[in-house]
């Protein structure tokens, strides 16, 4: 559901709708569709807003957003221009017998507002646009141009009402123009307007401490902080009081550079997350922000906001949990190699600044391995490996790299953990915060994955709950040598997290509370919840009336825009796939199947050290089975949808792989 929709469901004020909603608002109002019940404008009791689905036949429906609430038809006559996959607001009709029925009305977010697309012919000569997200041609128009008289393979932005071309990218066979592709067809932002980037350089560009009294002065500790090497903005940095046991969680304070209604502000609300492509970030904040003042740079004074929890030296449960605004100084920036390094080795260096972090650190970094044993105690371990690639100068796949958690990542990991499940521990979880929610999966669908497992002879007889029989399948795997391959199974079954007004937990770690504070610099959720932490602090009860009166349409964006974040950075990874697959079409790789689809086809994944890791290609699924070894042949390498097609030629007995 969209944040817009979720305000007229539950009523909102005028001053609340987002300045690109203003219009529709405006135009509900007048036509009576909203209605104004103390103070706030909801819609009437015969409307409906929710998300529009079309099938083949032409008619649609709306989905129902509560459980007392049918499922509504839409008829092909009552579509009213609407597309499948926007966000409506339809009319019901009512009727004494059959199905519950509604016309649209008005179209409050379109699924889409452009096409991406590119020339093409066909063997039999024929020109067309084709539209990269359906393969299907699509309506395209330039004023004093002829289309057909482009390059094959150039590629345009398209006006979806009207055809118009809005801007050309490129052409397919420069790698360059992915990037643009896949930011395009997910609406991810990359340079940032002027208005912003005007009011970006008209903030400080240091922190002089004597100006911030009111914070609590930690410049004194010795901070540090732990990032991936090529890491330019540092949300979180750490320092660990011995004496007392007292682990301080220092974030950049971005609330304090980002007031509300700000351009910047504004920005960041539509982008919601940075987006990361192996060669480039694009930023939620300007870089002016995101990596000089904001960022926890080693040596100079920044202003934080700190999460200060005392742990009992016996158990290790947290004994206090206090929230403030400080100053602090960062002494040291490691990165993760060389924390391992030093964890693995020793430290051989004569830096004292190095000498005195490491008096803490060393003893942080066993706590925190207990803390995540006693972690996945209550929550789970999932052997989820993430590709990392590497692109040449042109733009082309160099190589990929699996990347797996190292004690350092697991020692910042815990330590962010605690500081996420304290700040979400100040709320009810009633509707007055944001809140980082999994689900717990249906033990139905659980137990479907066990019977497709079951092919693989992998079996379990005893189980009570949806956690026990996960954790019996891990077992299971662990025992046949499929852990990283069933855990794969395993996350595709459960529900995504997300964020919620409401509490309910999270199923995948383990805590009944938890939320997302400790990285306000590239997730506009933990800007959220500092705004919100801060209004308790004083006593705001305006300013929180407003947060609280938006927080379920807020919720509803950001998850929706990370969503999108993600779906961008998997898109741009296929396309570099897809690209290595053409330059490679009629090679045989070794593969491991790992998807069976109901439509006869499957998944193979290249096992080959020939091979970039993680390429995956669509095969037939005839007379293969999951986790077979086999020998697959690249056949075809579709660049515009990023896809790649490979057949099987050869399966591959246990005994014939090893050797």
């Amino acid at each position: 559901m969209s944040a817009l929709a979720i305000q007229l469901r539950n009523g909102c004020l005028p001053s609340d709708i987002e300045q690109e909603d203003k219009n529709i608002f405006q135009e509900l109002q007048k036509k009576g569709i909203l209605e104004e019940e103390k103070g706030l404008w909801k819609l009437g009791s015969l409307y409906r807003a929710g998300r529009l689905y079309l099938g083949q036949d032409g008619r649609g429906y709306i989905e129902a957003a509560t459980k007392e609430q049918r499922d509504l038809l839409v008829e092909p006559d009552d579509l009213n221009g609407a597309k499948n996959g926007d966000i409506v607001v339809a009319k019901r009709i009512i009727a004494r017998r059959g199905r519950a029925s509604a016309k649209v009305v008005a179209v409050i977010e379109q699924a889409h507002l452009y096409t991406i697309a590119y020339t093409h012919r066909d063997p039999q000569g024929n020109f067309s646009v084709i539209d990269i997200r359906t393969g299907e041609p699509t309506e395209a128009v330039m004023e004093g141009m002829d289309l057909s008289a482009f390059k094959l393979g150039t590629v345009m932005k398209i006006d979806i009402d009207t055809g118009k071309v809005l801007e050309v990218f490129g052409h397919l066979a420069d790698p360059k123009v992915d990037e643009k592709i896949s930011l395009a067809l997910y609406e991810r932002a990359d340079a940032f307007p002027d208005a912003c980037v005007t009011e970006a350089l008209e903030i400080e560009s240091e922190v002089n401490k004597s100006e911030h009294k009111e914070r609590v002065d930690l410049t004194d500790l010795d901070f540090c902080t732990i990032d991936p090497v090529t890491a330019k903005d540092f949300d979180d940095a750490i320092y660990f009081d011995l004496k007392t046991h007292t682990l301080y969680v220092a974030i950049a304070d971005v609330s304090h550079y980002v007031p509300y209604f700000t351009e910047i502000d504004k920005e960041a609300k539509r982008r919601g997350f940075t987006t990361y492509l192996p060669h480039k970030s694009f930023p939620m904040l300007p870089r002016e922000l995101s990596e000089n003042i904001c960022s926890l740079k080693p040596k100079v004074d920044r202003l934080a906001f700190v999460a200060k929890i005392q742990l009992d030296k016996e158990t290790l449960q947290p004994l206090k949990e206090e929230f403030f605004e400080a100053v602090i100084h960062s002494k040291h920036r490691f990165n993760y190699e060389a924390v391992d390094a030093i964890l693995q080795e020793g430290y051989s260096g004569n830096d004292q600044t190095v000498e005195r972090i490491l008096h803490w650190l060393l003893p942080l970094q066993k706590i925190t391995q207990r803390l995540r044993n006693r972690r996945l105690k209550e929550g789970f371990d999932f052997r989820s490996e993430e590709i990392k690639l590497t692109l040449d100068e042109n733009h082309l796949l160099k190589a990929t790299q699996i990347e797996t958690g190292t004690p350092s990542h697991s020692l910042i990991e815990e330590c962010m953990l605690l500081a996420n499940q304290a700040s979400a521990k100040r709320f009810t979880g009633e509707g007055d915060s944001i809140f980082r929610i999994h689900e717990p999966p249906q033990l139905e669908r659980i137990e479907q994955l066990l019977t497709e497992l079951a092919a693989i002879g992998l079996y379990v007889e005893e189980y009570e709950d949806s956690p026990s029989l996960i954790r019996a399948i891990q077992a299971e795997a662990k025992k046949m040598g499929l852990e990283s391959e069933v855990d794969a199974l395993i996350i595709k079954s459960l529900r995504q997290a997300s964020y919620s007004h409401i509490n309910v937990g999270h199923f995948g770690l383990g805590f009944s509370h938890y939320s997302h504070f400790t990285s306000p610099i590239r997730r506009y959720s933990d800007l959220i919840l500092h705004r919100l932490i801060k209004t308790q602090l004083r006593g705001d009860k305006e300013e929180a009336e407003y947060l609280l009166r938006n927080i379920e349409p807020l919720c509803a964006r950001v998850s929706e825009l990370e969503r999108e974040a993600t779906k961008a950075e998997w898109d741009f990874r296929d396309r570099k796939f897809t690209r290595w697959a053409d330059q490679h079409k009629g090679e045989t790789y070794d593969a491991e199947i790992v998807e069976i689809n109901d439509n006869g086809s499957a998944k193979a994944i290249l096992k080959d050290e020939k091979a970039p890791q993680g390429i995956t290609l669509n095969v037939k699924g005839d007379n293969v089975m999951l986790f077979d070894k086999v020998k697959t042949k690249i056949t075809e390498a579709n660049i515009p949808q990023a896809l790649i097609m490979g057949e099987v030629t050869e399966k591959l007995t246990k005994e014939v792989t090893e050797l």
